[in-house]
């Protein structure tokens, strides 16, 4: 009966204070300064040079030069920004905000359209 009577305090203050908790949904979040947020890609800038795959730590980015396609294991990623800082083309960048969470581990993986190569129009000699 102590223990119950140790508790009523705290209730009585927590029940007629304001809440401390976000409305998530209905306003957005607000991130502290100095969260590290999530890397994202400009594919179409991507050179395919796997600068940003040998800087990496934790091995979290794969880059496919054959298949110009760019992963990257969101789970193993440390959002450090070093492949951000060592891209020569400045392709990666650090977004604000999280990943959705999920329940099983997966790679994202981007890849580069091919550029449409012009051919030149065939000129018909006139007889």
């Amino acid at each position: 009966m102590s223990s119950i009577m140790k508790f009523a305090p705290i209730a009585l203050k927590n029940f007629f204070s304001k809440p401390v908790t976000v409305k998530y949904p209905a306003e957005p979040i607000i991130y502290p300064e100095g969260s590290r947020g999530h890397v994202v890609i400009d594919s179409e800038q991507c050179i395919s040079c796997g600068m940003c795959q040998r800087v990496c730590p934790t091995g979290a980015i794969t880059v496919d030069r054959e298949a110009k396609t760019w992963t990257i294991n969101r789970f193993d990623c440390l959002a450090c920004a070093y492949c951000v800082l060592k891209c020569p083309k400045k392709c990666l960048e650090i977004k604000e905000g999280y990943q959705a969470p999920g329940k099983t581990k997966y790679s994202e993986t981007c890849t580069k359209e091919p550029e449409e190569k012009i051919e030149p129009e065939e000129k018909k000699e006139e007889n």
